[in-house]
């Protein structure tokens, strides 16, 4: 850090010149900034420096962060700011999913699951916002890239969240041929929020690699399929699991009308899942 890093007292704080040539910006910048997002002190003081926290400095940072990710300075600031959007409210992840604003659109999924947690991210605020773009292409608008790109954004949201070393006990796996893993990575996610691992293979996972997977497993495993359609609910997986000594649950609308083998059981829902495999 340079001398100019140094605060310009020790209660008051860092002075623009000095944040900028920390973060590597113009001063014109901050203060513009400043002025239209209130990102930096709010306090004004005539005849006085205006003086940045190290928790404003933390807010620039990430903004910073979003803003080399895409996204634009009105909406990282907004994302920088938080708090966290209100449970539920979509306004502002789907506006920013529709300017394909990657960095905004992470950031808003984030500080929504470090404010509500995973299930309620998942429930209240992500699915629906699908729910929403899909009712928008049915009615001929033309956004399956958003689609894509929220779902992209949820994943590596949901993939930041990592339960404690050592704590895996279970396999999740999309069925072979099924390619809809991002309900596979929010599971994962939620077991890892309540200290429980998971070993993810992730989509289209042949039957004779999940019969190695539970092998490698020092004691019996437990094991969700997920199957988003009929045509990837496959029995013979199930069965192979099975026979692998693993307590096998079967996930997602593909299973819906499958008559499951005996000794699988069926998972309605998020909640019910991360009860059963915890």
């Amino acid at each position: 850090m340079s001398a100019g890093s140094v605060p310009a007292s020790d209660a008051a704080g860092y002075t623009v010149r000095a944040v900028a040539e920390r973060l590597g910006i113009p001063t014109a910048t901050l203060r513009s900034w400043n002025r239209r997002y209130q990102i930096g002190p709010a306090q004004d003081r005539p005849g006085r420096h205006r003086l940045y926290s190290e928790t404003d400095i933390a807010v620039l940072e990430r903004m910073l962060t979003l803003i080399r990710g895409g996204a634009s300075p009105a909406g990282a600031a907004a994302a920088a700011r938080g708090p966290a959007l209100a449970l539920g409210d979509r306004d502002a992840l789907l506006t920013a999913a529709f300017a394909l604003e990657t960095g905004t659109v992470s950031a808003l999924v984030e500080s929504h699951i470090r404010a509500y947690g995973v299930v309620d991210t998942w429930e209240g605020l992500c699915r629906p916002a699908f729910a929403e773009i899909v009712a928008r292409q049915g009615g001929g608008e033309g956004c399956v890239d958003v689609e894509h790109l929220l779902s992209w954004c949820i994943a590596a949201a949901m993939q930041r969240t990592n339960p404690p070393v050592g704590t895996a006990s279970a396999v999740l796996a999309c069925t072979s041929g099924e390619t809809h893993a991002l309900p596979l990575d929010v599971l994962r996610a939620a077991l890892a929020e309540r200290g429980v691992g998971a070993r993810m293979l992730g989509p289209d996972v042949p039957s004779a690699a999940l019969v190695d997977a539970l092998a490698r497993h020092t004691k019996p495993a437990a094991v969700l399929l997920w199957s988003q359609r009929e045509s990837t609910a496959l029995t013979s997986a199930v069965r192979a699991c099975l026979a692998a000594g693993a307590q096998v649950f079967a996930g997602g609308p593909g299973w819906d009308d499958v008559i499951l083998p005996d000794g699988a059981e069926r998972v309605e829902s998020l909640e019910g899942a991360v009860d059963r495999l915890r």
